[in-house]
């Protein structure tokens, strides 16, 4: 890997008009920014159809396409929706209002389902595949069922009766079909939107979670490879255990994976998964790879995280699996959090790239692994990442302790790498932090498109072990792509050698 540098923007937060940002014209407008600004990178958050929260990490299916990043005006472009039925999903909202796309944009997408050919021969083909199949009957036996989860479902269609999943699919075919086109016109509309940015010099990076949500496609169709007791309540779910963010640890709910089932038949589920990501991405973060080496599993039922225990997995047969159909060179490791020999030593065999973030570094700890002279190569170096505050809102909310620690951290590295830039107010010490950021040796450098803007706390992106409005719903205006911002930045590419243009 060169050495290159880029920007972290969810797909939701693109500026539009529609409530969400889709894979339409901000979408294209945003890799001209990127390009205007020397940035090779767009680093997304997961794509995937989310569930109760509306976090991309808990997923109704862990390969699907979120259906309201289908662009209304793509879809008018095609024919699909009329100018009156985009209008009306119009809004001006600050946040992504999750209820407010419910309401509009599944009426939307039916009406178009109904315009569209369904002897289209790139469709035909798209559903001999079979890659949606199971998630279209998973979808529309939910419609069907009152949104019920699918564990709640009659038996015949909760264990997957191949007789009766066929009569279903006899019986509701055309509701079975509208949820394969809808991942149909996403996926081509991504597919549009990837190759445009690659041919523009932008790669495109992208994230995945560890874990699907208890109620998915993913474990409807493969419960055997979770712990699960019967009718489907797991018999420990996946968090985090207490730490200096969060004293009860972290409660995610998700069923953790049973890796004797998986040694079965070669870890097959995951070897692919790596490999579908691949074809969709190109560079992919295995998001809590901590978890790849030890996770953390809770007994179902318990309140909070305090009392759960490490699980070792079968980590060299894994990634020998997935190295065999993936390509290694192209995957980064999250390894935040609770870091241990195992880890470290999990990281050294499989050569990936792991994260460092400048907004723990400086804390008056001189041995810190993320101080910027302290960072090495094989590393993707952020300013912070979706769970952290931003770099003015962190500052702003800072003790005098944290705030003294963080400004003396940042003179101390300027000084090593004989800068000379002024720490006096927060948006000199942001501007260092990023400054630092492309000096480092880390292959790769991505800020937060919260931080090229150096914007505070409403802003951010997702506060841990919350359920807050806010969470997964910040957006962008059109505005906020200047080129005063885009220049800075392309500058700082040129300067350290990040391939500015």
């Amino acid at each position: 890997m060169k050495r290159q540098c880029g920007i972290l923007m969810p797909v939701f937060s693109l500026p539009n008009e529609y409530g969400i940002g889709d894979f339409g014209k901000g979408a294209y407008e945003f890799i001209g920014y990127l390009k205007k600004a020397g940035q090779s990178v767009w680093q997304i958050l997961p794509l995937v159809m989310t569930g109760f929260g509306n976090s991309p990490y808990s997923s109704v299916c862990s390969y699907s396409f979120s259906p309201y990043f289908i662009s209304p005006e793509e879809l008018l472009k095609k024919g699909l929706a009329t100018p009156e039925e985009i209008e009306f999903c119009k809004t001006e909202s600050t946040y992504v209002d999750y209820g407010f796309l419910y309401s509009v944009r599944l009426p939307l997408l039916k009406k178009a389902y109904s315009r569209f050919d369904k002897e289209d021969a790139e469709f035909k083909k798209f559903k001999q595949k079979g890659e949606f199949y199971n998630y279209a009957l998973y979808m529309a036996l939910k419609y069907a069922s009152g949104q019920k989860h699918f564990y709640e479902w009659e038996d015949r269609y909760k264990y997957r009766d191949t007789a009766a999943l066929t009569a279903f699919y006899n019986d509701y075919f055309d509701e079975v079909d509208f949820w394969q086109f809808v991942q149909f016109e996403a996926e081509r509309e991504w597919s549009a939107l990837k190759k445009y940015a690659n041919d523009n010099g932008i790669s495109i990076f992208g994230d995945l979670p560890l874990y699907p949500a208890l109620d998915s496609v993913d474990v409807w169709e493969n419960p055997s490879i979770f712990k699960l007791a019967g009718n489907f309540v797991p018999k420990a779910v996946a968090g985090v255990p207490p730490d200096y963010f969060c004293e009860s640890g972290q409660l995610w709910g998700n069923p953790v994976y049973d890796y004797q089932e998986m040694s079965k038949d070669g870890f097959s589920w995951w070897a692919n998964r790596i490999k579908k990501a691949l074809t969709r991405f190109d560079y992919i973060r295995i998001d809590h790879f901590r978890g790849l080496d030890r996770f953390y599993e809770v007994p179902f039922g318990a309140v909070d995280a305090r009392h759960g225990e490490w699980v070792k997995v079968p980590s060299d047969e894994l990634f020998a699996a997935i190295h065999r159909v993936a390509d290694k060179n192209r995957i980064i490791a999250e390894d935040l959090g609770i870091i241990d020999d195992g880890v470290r030593e999990l990281i050294k065999k499989t050569g990936y790239p792991n994260m460092k973030i400048l907004l723990f570094a400086f804390n008056g700890e001189k041995d810190n692994l993320y101080l910027p002279e302290n960072i090495t190569e094989n590393s993707v170096c952020y300013t912070g990442t979706h769970d952290n505050d931003t770099l003015i809102g962190y500052l702003s909310g800072a003790s005098a302790w944290d705030e003294n620690n963080f400004r003396n951290g940042i003179k101390n590295s300027l000084e090593k790498f004989s800068l000379d830039l002024p720490t006096d107010t927060y948006l000199d010490l942001a501007d260092a932090t990023i400054e630092l950021g492309f000096l480092c040796k880390a292959k790769m450098f991505i800020l937060p498109m919260q931080d090229v803007l150096k914007k505070g706390t409403e802003y951010r992106i997702n506060e841990p072990g919350t359920v807050k409005a806010q969470n997964w719903a910040v957006r962008f205006k059109r505005e906020d792509f200047d080129e005063f911002s885009a220049q800075k930045l392309n500058a700082l590419s040129v300067k350290y050698n990040r391939t500015g243009i």
